[in-house]
């Protein structure tokens, strides 16, 4: 059972686990890619028998908060955004990285209301689970979406 957090105390710096495979990778230079962005994953997940639809299933969680990350990483980061979805069976995990790693993500509990910065949050309720770590030269947020089932065609 996944616990969602009553708090926006801080977001895990750690390296999501290491057995997943890549499956698509995207580069974003503005937000104006976004909607492409979208439609990209959608078709991928689609393409991998996981198809998106009501906002309660995984699929359709995925893609809102991968375009929560991009957008808060092509907003408050460096180009390029690079967004990941990788796979391992039935649990995908999504990484978007920017090239401003000298800036931490900001939960919207540490902003002034109002000021946005809900993308993390959303990310903590509607994923199992949320981290993020930076380099020399970038910073990445990651976050883990399970209990995804297939189509049965």
């Amino acid at each position: 059972m996944i616990e969602i957090p009553t708090h926006d105390d801080g977001l895990a710096t750690s390296r999501p686990p290491a057995h997943y495979d890549r499956v698509e990778e995207w580069r974003l230079e503005s937000v104006e890619q976004l909607t492409a962005f979208r439609a990209d994953l959608t078709r991928s997940l689609e393409g991998l028998g996981f198809p998106v639809g009501p906002m309660g299933d995984v699929p359709s969680k995925l893609v809102l908060i991968a375009s929560e990350l991009a957008t808060n990483a092509l907003r408050h980061g460096r180009p390029p955004t690079i967004a990941r979805l990788l796979r391992d069976g039935e649990s995908f995990l999504l990484e978007v990285t920017d090239h401003d790693p000298d800036v931490a993500p900001v939960y919207a509990g540490k902003r002034v209301r109002g000021a946005g910065g809900l993308g993390l949050h959303m990310a903590r309720q509607l994923s199992v689970e949320v981290g993020w770590y930076a380099t020399s030269t970038d910073k990445t947020v990651w976050a883990i979406f399970e209990n995804v089932e297939p189509a049965v065609g």
